[in-house]
């Protein structure tokens, strides 16, 4: 499968950090925020890789040369040179459609950079024969719900994602069928509420994780993550 790893903010909360910096590219455990997510990917099996740009986006060009996993190719879907560019989660999906829809019903990942997690990303190939019968349309995967969003997305009742509480909080992670993108136009435009429409005709799975899960959106959440991984590695720390 292919997925999309989303890059293109600048990161409101935080700057100043990400005012000459993007936030993807910020350093964590001598590594890049984006990195862990690429090397994930690689491990999972995902071969072609695309990063959407738009802030600071010259600072990508090249950024992969050295660091792109064996067998694996990343593409780079610009959608300018600033913030103000930035089109958004659908937007910046749609934008980057050709290089994620080879034609076929084969799904894609979504996900955002600025996440650090041990979720398997290998073990959503079997949610993707669902969407490819189209059974479905996509598949989220959503976490307890954090100190900063302690109110929650969505629900989840026996594996289908709803409305209806209990919430989770959505974990920027979603598999998607290509065919619900085509024909949208390229625009600056949110996810949701655009998915409201598919989960609520019963089309969109969805799974808990409660491993490890960072959404590093403050310099104190980079801190609090470098941390982590920096003991997590000297104890061996995997991917599950």
């Amino acid at each position: 499968m292919r997925a999309i790893v989303f890059a293109a903010g600048r990161g409101e909360r935080m700057r100043p950090l990400s005012d000459s910096c993007p936030k993807a590219l910020l350093p964590i455990a001598d590594r890049r925020i984006i990195d862990w997510q690429i090397d994930a990917l690689a491990r999972s099996g995902f071969r072609q890789i695309v990063v959407n740009t738009a802030h600071l986006a010259a600072q990508f060009e090249g950024a992969f040369a050295d660091s792109t996993p064996t067998g694996s190719t990343i593409t780079i879907s610009r959608e300018g040179d600033t913030a103000s560019d930035a089109l958004e989660t659908l937007g910046g999906i749609v934008k980057a459609l050709p290089h994620l829809d080879d034609g076929s019903d084969e799904p894609f990942l979504v996900l955002s950079g600025d996440i650090v997690t041990d979720f398997n990303y290998a073990t959503l190939s079997p949610r993707a024969a669902h969407l490819v019968d189209n059974v479905l349309d996509a598949h989220f995967v959503m976490v307890p719900n954090p100190s900063f969003h302690p109110r929650g997305d969505l629900g989840l009742s026996e594996g289908v994602v709803d409305r209806q509480p209990p919430l989770f909080t959505y974990a920027n992670i979603g598999l998607f069928a290509p065919r619900i993108f085509r024909g949208e136009k390229v625009c600056r435009m949110k996810l949701f509420p655009w998915m409201y429409s598919f989960i609520d005709r019963g089309r969109v799975s969805g799974e808990l994780f409660e491993g490890l899960w960072f959404n590093i959106g403050t310099p104190a959440d980079l801190a609090e993550a470098d941390t982590f991984l920096r003991k997590s590695r000297a104890e061996n720390f995997q991917y599950r």
